[in-house]
This record gives C-alpha cells, structure tokens and sequence, in this order.
C-alpha cells in the first residue's frame, strides 16, 4: 500500500513540476508579447506626438496670419 502512495505522490509531483514548466514558458512568451506591445505603443505615441506637432504648427501659424492687417 505504501508504494502505491508513493506512485501517487510522485505521480502528482510530475504533473507539477510539467505544469510549472509549462507555466514558465508561457511566462515568458506574455514578457515578450508584453515588451512588444509597449514597443507599439512608444511608436503610435511618437507618431501621434507628431502629428500633435504639425496641428500646433497649423494652429500657430492660422493665429499669426490672422493677427496681420
């Protein structure tokens, strides 16, 4: 009986250690999905900083001609 116990427990101990590895690799793969999103998000931030940039350049320059006898 007691070895039976023992097949169970090292049964359930292998199961384990498969679901922390597994686990670990999908860990890693959000990290990395993770650093590629904050990649994408830096670079639609850039670009609409941008744009944000040309609007207050049309804006800027709207309000100088508009000054102007």
């Amino acid at each position: 009986m007691s070895l039976e116990l023992f097949n169970q427990l090292e049964q359930k101990v292998q199961n384990a250690v498969e679901t922390i590895e597994m686990l670990k690799m999908e860990a890693e793969e959000l990290r990395e999905e993770n650093t590629r999103l904050k990649q994408e998000r830096d670079e639609w931030e850039r670009r609409l900083n941008g744009l944000l940039g040309k609007f207050q350049e049309i804006e800027d320059g709207n309000g100088e001609t508009s000054q102007t006898p």
